[in-house]
């Protein structure tokens, strides 16, 4: 059986996906959900595949606006994936697929800032839970969007380069030298934007609860 999981061939994530358009099941959704749907009854491994190729790169796109590594991004949807797969979830699923993978895609961000970070009671949860139902805490999910937000405001509204240098060591996951070469610029340089990027955030989102958890994600990467 054809693993999609290992699909070497399997393109990088898109643009973002919209959080206003995320959970919506038009007309074309739900002929996709039915033919999916189908398709798993009928082999399982085929309807993963199909549900990867599908909702893979806009999957890896919402988690990025969580965790800004689009490697770790990465590795949390496959892992939602697996555990799909593994769990039998698709045979489960009462919601459209679309709902449902994006907020096991954010279970997993979460699951996994608490594990790697430390965090507190506010988003604590029966991990083997979140595998099975995915159910998200409304008072979490609404912090994550309004602190996403917040950070894309303070990111605009820095200068040109310096937002420029951000993004790429940020979202494209370039090394320093590296962004040096395309821009130009010496390395220095480019540690001193990165340094003055994460300086504006920390001004600006002072006092907001989880900020030091989300600006020590942005100092590891």
């Amino acid at each position: 059986m054809h693993d999609p999981l290992l699909n070497p061939e399997t393109k990088r994530p898109g643009p973002f996906v919209s959080p206003a358009h995320e959970g919506k099941a038009p007309v074309s959704e739900i002929d996709s959900a039915t033919f999916l749907k189908s398709a798993f009854e009928q082999n399982p491994g085929k309807g993963l595949e199909l549900l990867f190729k599908r909702y893979y790169n806009p999957l890896c796109s919402h988690a990025v606006r969580f965790v800004y590594s689009k490697q770790i991004a990465e590795d949390l949807v496959s892992e939602v994936f697996f555990q799909f797969y593994r769990t039998k979830a698709y045979e489960n699923i009462t919601t459209s697929y679309t709902s449902y993978l994006f907020r096991s895609v954010r279970n997993e961000c979460f699951t996994y800032m608490r594990r790697e970070f430390g965090k507190t009671d506010t988003l604590e949860m029966n991990e083997e839970h979140s595998i099975s139902t995915y159910h998200q805490q409304p008072d979490a999910e609404i912090h994550y969007n309004n602190l996403f937000l917040k950070v894309n405001e303070v990111i605009a509204r820095l200068p040109m380069q310096c937002q420029k240098v951000f993004l790429m060591s940020r979202f494209e996951n370039k090394k320093y030298h590296e962004i040096a070469d395309e821009l130009h610029i010496s390395p220095k340089t480019v540690e001193v934007h990165i340094s003055k990027a994460l300086k504006h955030l920390r001004s600006a989102l002072h006092g907001e609860w989880m900020i030091s958890l989300c600006l020590a994600i942005l100092n590891i990467l």
